[in-house]
């Protein structure tokens, strides 16, 4: 028997607690240290089968837009994720946790070998909140955005289209008290390079509220 701790909708990640103690238990490992084409095994109970172990690569990192959650930084695997693995975990070949098992993509609901896991550093810092708080708090800025293009980023006269673009500013938003304008190129926030809509959104999301952080426009 458990009880849910907390629950964060936004990215399909929950706590729950089980009382008792000397429970097995597996080492977190570090997602952002994973590379492209390290293998990994998919651990779950697919087609109520407990306890199936599967293997593939890493074949992405990154990836947004699936339309599962709101906040998406999945990491995508070949490893056989069917139904019933969700909730499972992706771990390394030093049997360390670097993901959620969340979803796959295919066309007929079962394995096509393209799965997609929640890295175990953004679960790590979401369950830190639901443990403290039982909620999520996150960074706003109060600006709309959208993706840079090769001609957007020509008339703006920049070597590249990385970065994001500012299409409005809320009034009296953070943005808007910090100078923040409309047509605004963001290409560094807290020292990380801006590439893409959906890595910033992340990162702003994950910023403390009331925190302080430095842009480069």
């Amino acid at each position: 028997p458990a009880k849910v701790v907390g629950v964060d909708a936004e990215t399909d990640v929950a706590v729950i607690k089980i009382d008792g103690k000397d429970f097995p238990v597996l080492k977190m490992g570090n997602s952002d240290a994973i590379e492209v084409g390290e293998w990994v095994l998919a651990i779950g109970s697919p087609f109520g089968l407990p306890g199936t172990v599967t293997s593939g690569i890493v074949s992405a990192k990154g990836r947004s837009s699936v339309g599962i959650a709101n906040y998406e930084n999945f990491l995508q695997t070949d490893a056989a994720i069917n139904p019933g693995n969700s909730g499972g975990p992706l771990v390394n070949l030093d049997g360390e946790v670097i993901g959620i098992n969340t979803a796959i993509a295919s066309r007929t609901g079962v394995y096509n070998g393209i799965g997609f896991a929640i890295p175990i550093n953004m679960a790590r810092d979401i369950c830190d909140q639901l443990i403290e708080n039982g909620a999520v708090t996150r960074g706003y800025l109060g600006i709309a955005i959208q993706e840079m293009t090769p001609e957007l980023s020509k008339s703006f006269g920049l070597e590249d289209a990385s970065g994001v673009l500012i299409g409005s500013v809320t009034n009296n938003s953070p943005a808007w008290k910090a100078g923040l304008k409309s047509g605004d190129v963001i290409v560094e926030y807290d020292g990380k390079k801006v590439e893409k809509v959906s890595p910033f959104r992340n990162m702003v999301a994950a910023t403390s509220p009331d925190s302080k952080v430095a842009f480069t426009v």
